[in-house]
C-alpha cells in the first residue's frame, strides 16, 4: 500500500496589511541574500576542490546492449554527473524516492550544452531498467553497473562482506551512534561528478543523503508556499509514480 501524509490544513493565523507584508517580505529577502551569497562562496570552492584521479575500470552495462566504461558516459564531454538510483538485482522497479528524483532531473541536453554528461546508475539488470523506463517515460540515460565495484567503492551498495560500511562521510560505528540504522545496508541514494582530462577520469564530488535536495524542483517550489512540503517522514517516496497519476485518470 502507498502510502502519503494527509494534506495538512492551513491556517490564516496572519492577515495583515499591504504595508505590513512589505515590511516583513523586505525582512525575509535581506536573508535570502545572505543565504544566495553564502551559497555563491560554497560553490566557488568547488571550483578549485581536490580531485581523486580513479585508477580502476569498470564496467558498465547500457541500453544498446554494450559494455561500456566510466570514460565512455562522458560522450565527449569534459564533465559527468552520475545520480547513483536505487534499483537492486532483485527488484522490479527503481525506489520511489530516487523516482521523484528521476522525475525532476533536467533535460539532460542542457548539461551537455555546458560539455556535461548525466547518468544515472543503479545495479539492476539493465532490461529491467529499460522496462522501468519504458513504463515511466524517462528519457535521461541509464546503465547498469550490476557485476562491478562501482556502487561499492562509491558507498551507495552498502554490504560489510564486500566493504567496510560508509554513508555520508560517517563508518557504521558514527551511523550506529545517530539512530541512522536505515543507512548500515543495501542500496543508498547519491550523486558523483567527474571530470575527464585526456584519458584520465577523475572523482570531483559526491553528496548523499539530504544533500541531494538541492536538486528536487518541486521540494524548492513546494519551499515557498505556505503549506511547504507535506511530506511525512517518507519523504521524496510518498510521491507516486509518474504512471500512477496517470492511472488515475
Amino acid at each position: 500500500m502507498h502510502k502519503v501524509t494527509p494534506v495538512s490544513t492551513y491556517k490564516l493565523t496572519q492577515v495583515v496589511t499591504q504595508g505590513e507584508w512589505l515590511e516583513a517580505r523586505k525582512a525575509l529577502l535581506v536573508r535570502e541574500k545572505e543565504i544566495s551569497r553564502a551559497n555563491e562562496k560554497l560553490f566557488a570552492q568547488l571550483r578549485d576542490f581536490p580531485m581523486v584521479k580513479v585508477d580502476k575500470e569498470y564496467i558498465f552495462h547500457s541500453s544498446d546492449g554494450k559494455k561500456v566504461t566510466l570514460a565512455d558516459l562522458f560522450k565527449g564531454k569534459k564533465q559527468l554527473i552520475v545520480y547513483h538510483f536505487m534499483f537492486p538485482p532483485e527488484a522490479d522497479i527503481g525506489c520511489r524516492g530516487c523516482s521523484f528524483m528521476g522525475a525532476n532531473f533536467p533535460d539532460v541536453r542542457l548539461l551537455e550544452s555546458k560539455d556535461t554528461a548525466f547518468t544515472a546508475v543503479s545495479r539492476a539488470p539493465i532490461e529491467k531498467i529499460e522496462a522501468f523506463k519504458e513504463k515511466t517515460g524517462w528519457k535521461f540515460p541509464w546503465v547498469s553497473s550490476g557485476g562491478s565495484d562501482f556502487n561499492y567503492d562509491f558507498h551507495v551498495t552498502l554490504d560489510e562482506s564486500v566493504a567496510p560500511v560508509e554513508y555520508n562521510y560517517r563508518n557504521k560505528e558514527e551511523l550506529e551512534e545517530r539512530g541512522l540504522a536505515l543507512h548500515l545496508n543495501g542500496e543508498q541514494p547519491g550523486l558523483s561528478v567527474f571530470y575527464k582530462e585526456g584519458d584520465e577520469v577523475y572523482h570531483t564530488y559526491s553528496t548523499y543523503s539530504r544533500g541531494l535536495e538541492r536538486y528536487l524542483t518541486t521540494f524548492n517550489l513546494l519551499d515557498v508556499t505556505p503549506l511547504g512540503r507535506q511530506v511525512g517522514p517518507m519523504g521524496p517516496a510518498e510521491f507516486k509514480l509518474s504512471y500512477e497519476y496517470d492511472e488515475e485518470k
